[in-house]
């Protein structure tokens, strides 16, 4: 099926040609002052970059001043002329520590979308001027054509030149016109570098959703194949040589039923408590699987449960003014009880503090688990790190991982919700 493109917005109807004149009066002004303190910082940064690292704070306030610039550039040209394009978003590393930091600056430095908003700002600045001075010529024009009115001495003066009150009206009428028209062109063609430098940021933006997308398809087949993995291993060593176990017992006891009764019935009993702990097994399997309690009661009563059989003692904090939606809320309780279930077995912690939180607008669910072990937890592929990240990510969500050498770990995870 072949898709239709959207219609491109028509940025020459009159509002719009009202709205770029008076945009590109502000932005004279706008601009300049933009341009000026990030010359400052780029300056004083260059200048003191040797001075124990001072102009390195100004070097990074000059990227974030060039991104402050795009993103209100980028902002006005949409509110201007609505391409339907999304925002800019400040680039992150996927490093973590100093390094991470120092990527996350350069990846800001190196955007693309950003150099072009801030390419249009230097544009939009040049035509500003051009159009405050239009602006003030008509201005004068118009003052001219009236002058007759209340001039005196029989001349009148406008941008240096001197008239005959007999010719000034004509004279105010003629470069009236021509100014009202030199802002009007001004004007259209300020929507040309708005589509070439602006409107592609859409482009990209799409194309990196696009890339986003098929990221999180291949994790959340990864996060079904390390689950179908966990399963099988599961049964395989945990329920499996337990059911062939009653199944020898329940063998042995048929064959006592008649010579040795009360062995029989002794291996009968063997065979019902390993049925029982068989069972026990199960449910924990089909709990790791789907909590029933979390689509009946939600998170916290689901995470309540988690925390009650969990070996080491666990701290709730649990604030969600609305419930999430059902995928968000399984990914969390799946990557809090797999943390809780790492931390029981591997790190030695004698104590974990769980902490949710929902936005208000229920936009997003975040969740915090922090043990004080011996740290040192490492993502390994097809272990349940692995599984936890590649969970969360299947649904656009992000997941951090903090375990230096001697502790604590901490797990971070942030989920979008369903709207």
């Amino acid at each position: 099926m072949t898709s239709i493109p959207a219609p491109t917005p028509r940025v020459h109807t009159p509002l719009r040609l009202l709205g770029a004149a008076a945009h590109l009066v502000f932005l004279g002004f706008y601009g300049t002052a933009v341009f000026t303190l990030l010359s400052i910082l780029l300056a004083t940064g260059l200048g003191l970059a040797l001075v124990l690292g001072i102009g390195a704070l100004f070097l990074l306030g000059f990227v974030y001043v060039l991104f402050g610039a795009a993103y209100l550039e980028t902002a006005r040209v949409e509110g201007l002329y609505g391409f339907g394009m999304p925002m800019l978003r400040a680039r992150r590393s996927p490093k973590r520590g100093f390094s991470g930091f120092l990527h996350t600056v350069w990846l800001q430095f190196v955007d693309g979308g950003m150099w072009r908003a801030v390419a249009h700002l230097a544009i939009a600045t040049v035509l500003g001027w051009i159009a405050f001075f239009l602006a003030t010529a008509i201005v004068q024009a118009i003052a001219i054509a009236f002058s007759p009115l209340y001039a005196s001495g029989g001349v009148v003066e406008m941008i240096g030149f001197t008239y005959s009150v007999a010719v000034a009206p004509a004279v105010g009428i003629v470069v009236a016109i021509l100014s009202l028209a030199g802002l009007v062109g001004l004007a259209m063609l300020h929507g040309v570098p708005a589509r070439v430098l602006i409107a592609p940021i859409r482009e990209a933006q799409l194309a990196a959703a696009a890339r986003d997308a098929s990221t999180q398809r291949a994790d959340a087949i990864r996060a079904s194949d390390v689950e179908r993995t966990r399963i099988e291993r599961d049964l395989h060593d945990g329920v499996q040589p337990r059911l062939v176990s009653v199944g020898m017992t329940l063998g042995l006891a048929q064959q006592k039923i008649d010579t040795d009764p009360h062995a029989a019935k002794a291996l009968v009993a063997e065979a019902h408590t390993s049925t029982k702990a068989a069972i026990t097994e199960l449910r924990q399997l089909a709990r790791g699987i789907h909590a029933s309690v979390l689509d009946d009661r939600g998170l916290d009563a689901a995470l309540s449960a988690v925390a009650s059989r969990s070996h080491i003692p666990v701290s709730l904090d649990v604030r969600m003014p609305t419930r999430a939606g059902r995928d968000a809320e399984a990914a969390v309780y799946f990557a809090i009880a797999e943390s809780l279930t790492n931390a029981a077995k591997h790190s030695r912690a004698t104590e974990a503090r769980v902490t949710v939180r929902g936005r208000p607008d229920g936009g997003e669910l975040w969740a915090r688990v922090e043990d004080n072990g011996i740290g040192g937890a490492r993502v390994l592929p097809g272990g349940g790190l692995d599984g936890i990240q590649n969970r969360i990510t299947a649904i656009g969500g992000t997941a951090r991982l903090d375990s230096p050498t001697g502790g604590p770990t901490s797990l971070e995870v942030s989920v979008p919700c369903a709207s």
